[in-house]
């Protein structure tokens, strides 16, 4: 096959594929869900360096989704917990706890609000109730933004003027995780979730302005939202565009 021969093929493959997506993406499902859910949120920042099970911290949840084509829903969500965070609980390489943060002894505690919007991307359609498999993994990623109030405290006496520091603050975070729904019934779902939330700000447990020699000035902060949840499937049936022009059709 000469060079220009296999670019036409090619370029007729992207057409194909293009034309494929479109058509799918017009006659996708018109569905939409609301749910809520439960599960745990958890702080990972300069008190907590890697994620700890044991800084788990109840969480709610409530969203709305909205599919826009086979593979790709939109969902808007608000999102309540609280957040944990010890030096006590960090373990060094011996098993016990690191010289750092025994001298320092700070714990943060507090609670986080989040309304975000994100992009989900399904592999395959579990609205499709004639197919037998009704799941689908996704991908997930977007913008939200939070509201943070904690308060950090030292139990070292020569820390505490400065370590013990309490606040709120707003805040812009990227969403990120993945999960798992399925179709219990044609309108009842099943979801599991874990996720990331990349924050933009070091102030979460108020150490960003301390002693460079006791903190990492350098790294940001971090919280995760893990759960499952319930929600309900709307279908909408679009009127054809003939009866929308002569709805005496209808009658």
């Amino acid at each position: 096959m000469t060079n220009s021969g296999f670019k036409n093929v090619l370029f007729a493959c992207f057409v194909q594929a293009g034309s494929t997506f479109f058509c799918v993406s017009a006659n996708a499902q018109n569905t939409s869900e609301v749910g809520i859910g439960i599960g745990a949120t958890n702080y990972r920042g300069e008190i907590s360096p890697d994620f700890q099970l044991q800084n788990s911290r109840p969480a709610f949840t409530a969203f709305y989704r909205k599919d826009v084509s086979v593979p790709i829903t939109l969902r808007g969500g608000f999102t309540a917990g609280f957040l944990r965070g010890a030096d006590d609980n960090v373990k060094g390489v011996n098993g016990g706890v690191p010289p750092l943060q025994s001298y320092r002894q700070a714990n943060t505690k507090g609670s986080v609000l989040e309304a975000s919007a994100v992009v989900e991307y399904n592999f395959m359609d579990y609205h499709y109730r004639t197919d037998k498999v009704h799941f689908t993994p996704y991908l997930f990623a977007g913008l939200a933004a939070f509201y943070a109030n904690t308060t950090t405290v030292s139990n070292n006496p020569l820390l505490q003027p400065t370590f013990n520091q309490k606040g709120s603050m707003l805040g812009l975070a990227i969403p990120a995780g993945a999960g798992i729904k399925y179709a219990l019934s044609e309108h009842l779902n099943l979801g599991l979730e874990v996720g990331v939330r990349k924050t933009f700000t070091d102030q979460l447990d108020h150490l960003s302005t301390q002693d460079p020699l006791l903190v990492n000035v350098h790294d940001q902060d971090w919280y995760y939202y893990s759960g499952v949840s319930l929600s309900y499937t709307f279908y909408k049936i679009r009127c054809p565009d003939q009866y929308k022009k002569n709805k005496g059709l209808l009658k």
